[in-house]
């Protein structure tokens, strides 16, 4: 009691796009009374016979939900037994000394005396830890838990425990950063470590060869994990290959790179490109678990993490907030946090998930008409949101402050055409992610219009 559950769930819910249900709420309205009162007048021993069958019929629900359920709960054993079987349980964590403080005086049935108070808590705290799959202290935590992505500096020396499962594991990462962590993630893999693997460093990893290299070379039963470690390039790849190895085989990334932490590595979206445009073959495989360590950023030269500032900036500008001005760990769990609820909300890109495209429309234009080579992807971000903004009517301040994005060198007809091919267009009409006031959404524009928001991108 008074961890704040009451108060966070509904925002949960909200992030996650799913009923809430405050267990201790539904149980006041059926009893047509409240639950101190129920104590004082019916005993706790009866309120946890009642407490027992509204909980088991809420954690039994068909349909996916939040539930806040009561502290006591747990002390049930058949709640525990759902709570294992059925459910995935955040443990919302608060000090002892905070939770008497906002229970205390108040007409909670068990928070009369301090003393009495924590050895509750410390009696519960064994049952808690018992039935949790995660602990969390805030909304984002509770959203990038149920999304199955662990942000935390030094994540990476623990890799061997938060790589679930128990069969055998391979590692795939490019030389480059093989040669900075590839040692740290073999010891922490420590005797599940079967195989490491190799993939060339950037774009070059999502090739159709390479995908077809890495099927050949790996000996895996379907109880096997692949970890990539490495730059977006890496994870979508090794993605891919988890996917469509024995028809899917778990998979956990570990991205080294600001791109990788904040968007790359978060959704379960994996890919590979081909000649006439960028993640034209992929296919949806949600990570077991992303292992995120920003740590890892502080190898990264400045010209990598300005890379990633685009996918910062993007996110930033969906979620109303100046995400480009946190520190960078928090920078990362708050833009993991947003990208992971919205792709818990639509995993498989059939409806909001689009928000995510801002700008990316023109970005993958430019990309693959420079043939992946000569521009960057943070420049065809940044450019691509300039053309983003300028058709929703927007100032584009923050991403010419931030990203300074300047016009490139490519072909103007092969950029055309691959934004033609682009995955949003239906039955050939294009359609742009813009940001209008209400929020994101997904319009079609005229050819004219978006072609000469595209050639404006264009140094002529």
């Amino acid at each position: 009691m008074g961890a704040g559950k009451s108060t966070l769930g509904p925002e949960v819910a909200e992030r996650l796009g799913r009923p809430f249900i405050d267990l201790d709420r539904e149980l006041e309205q059926d009893l047509g009374t409240t639950i101190p009162e129920f104590f004082e007048q019916r005993g706790e021993a009866e309120f946890r016979l009642q407490e027992e069958r509204h909980a088991i019929a809420a954690l039994r629900l068909p349909d996916p939900a939040v539930i806040a359920l009561g502290g006591g709960a747990v002390q049930t054993p058949s709640i525990r037994h759902e709570l294992r079987d059925r459910t995935f349980t955040v443990l919302l964590e608060v000090d002892p000394d905070t939770a008497w403080q906002r229970s205390a005086g108040g007409d909670r049935p068990l928070a009369h005396d301090e003393s009495e108070f924590h050895a509750l808590y410390e009696r519960r705290r064994e049952l808690y830890d018992e039935v949790a799959d995660a602990h969390g202290y805030d909304t984002d935590d509770i959203v990038l838990a149920a999304a199955g992505v662990e942000v935390h500096a030094g994540a990476l020396e623990r890799l061997g425990s938060l790589v679930p499962g128990e069969g055998a594991v391979v590692l795939v990462c490019d030389p480059h950063v093989g040669g900075i962590h590839g040692a740290a993630a073999q010891v922490a893999l420590g005797p599940r470590l079967a195989s490491v693997h190799e993939v060339p460093q950037g774009e070059a990893a999502k090739g159709a060869g390479v995908a077809e290299r890495l099927w050949s070379e790996l000996r895996l039963d379907r109880d096997g994990t692949i970890v990539a470690v490495g730059g977006g390039s890496t994870t979508d790849v090794v993605g891919f290959v988890a996917a469509t190895y024995l028809r899917g085989l778990s998979w956990v990334p570990v991205p080294t790179t600001l791109v990788g932490q904040v968007d790359a590595a978060v959704g379960g979206k994996t890919a590979i490109d081909l000649p006439q445009g960028k993640n034209l073959v992929g296919a949806f495989h949600w990570p077991v678990r992303a292992v995120v360590d920003p740590a890892t950023l502080e190898t990264l030269p400045e010209d990598e993490l300005a890379e990633g500032m685009a996918e910062v900036v993007k996110t930033g500008l969906l979620a109303g907030a100046p995400l480009w001005k946190l520190p960078a760990t928090e920078l990362v769990r708050r833009c993991a946090a947003f990208k992971a609820g919205v792709c818990l909300r639509d995993p498989y890109d059939e409806g909001e998930r689009a928000m995510l495209n801002l700008g990316h429309t023109f970005a993958h234009a430019l990309e693959a008409a420079a043939e992946y080579e000569g521009v960057t992807h943070a420049q065809a971000v940044g450019l691509g949101l300039l053309a983003a903004l300028r058709l929703s009517g927007r100032e584009t301040d923050v991403v010419d402050e931030v990203l300074a994005p300047k016009p490139v060198r490519v072909d103007r007809e092969r950029a055309w055409s691959a934004l033609r091919r682009d995955k949003k267009a239906r039955a050939g009409e294009l359609r742009l992610v813009l940001l209008r006031e209400e929020g994101p959404v997904l319009e079609s524009r005229p050819d004219a219009e978006v072609r000469a928001a595209l050639d404006e991108l264009i140094a002529k």
